[in-house]
C-alpha cells in the first residue's frame, strides 16, 4: 500500500531514568507522547482511533530533538519542552489543551479553574474529558489538573504516572 506523504507519522521509543515512553511527531510537529510503560500498543491503538490514515515509520532522527528534550524533563535537567506540537481535536478541545499549556511548571490547577478559564464554568465535566482525550501527555501538562478536593484523579498515563511526574516538578 503506497501512502501520502502527509499521512507518514515518525515515531521513536525513550528509556530515560526509569522512564519508558513512546513519542510521534509529523512534518507539523509532536503530536503523541505515551504514557509510561505503554508500550508500542498503547500509541498503535490511539492512532487505529484517532488518525486511522497514518502510516507509523519508526525513525530516530525525525523525533530526536523531541525525544532529547522529553529525557531532559524526565531527568529533571528542563521546565520546558519548547517545540511545534500538532493536535488534532474539537474546538472545545483545542481551546482546553491551550490553557493547560498555561499551567506553569511546579504550578497546579484544579478541573474547575480550567473550565472558567476556557469560559465554559458550568462544564467541568467536558473539561476533564477534554484533559484526559489529551494526546500529548507532559508537553500539554494535564498532569498539572486535579480535582477541587485536591485528589489526583483521571490520567491517561495513570495516578502513578501523574504524582511521579507531580514529584519531580515539586522537587
Amino acid at each position: 500500500m503506497k501512502y501520502n506523504e502527509e499521512n507518514v507519522v515518525y515515531y521513536g521509543h525513550i528509556k530515560s531514568d526509569g522512564w519508558s515512553i513512546y513519542l510521534s511527531v509529523t512534518d507539523t510537529g509532536l503530536c503523541f507522547i505515551g504514557s509510561h510503560n505503554g508500550g508500542f500498543s498503547e500509541m498503535k491503538s490511539w492512532f487505529n482511533t484517532k488518525r486511522p490514515k497514518a502510516h507509523l515509520v519508526e525513525d530516530w532522527n525525525e523525533v530526536s530533538v523531541y525525544a532529547e528534550q522529553l529525557a531532559d524533563y524526565l531527568n529533571g535537567e528542563r521546565k520546558n519542552i519548547n517545540l511545534p506540537i500538532d493536535l488534532i481535536g474539537t474546538e472545545f478541545q483545542k481551546a482546553v489543551w491551550t490553557e493547560l499549556q498555561k499551567v506553569l511548571y511546579g504550578e497546579i490547577k484544579t478541573y474547575t479553574d480550567i473550565s472558567k478559564a476556557v469560559g465554559r464554568p458550568n462544564s467541568v465535566r467536558a473539561v476533564g474529558t477534554a484533559v484526559g482525550a489529551n494526546p500529548i501527555l507532559i508537553v500539554v501538562p494535564c498532569h498539572r489538573v486535579i480535582s477541587k478536593s485536591g485528589k489526583l484523579t483521571g490520567y491517561r498515563g495513570g495516578i502513578p504516572m501523574k504524582q511521579k511526574l507531580l514529584s519531580l516538578e515539586s522537587s
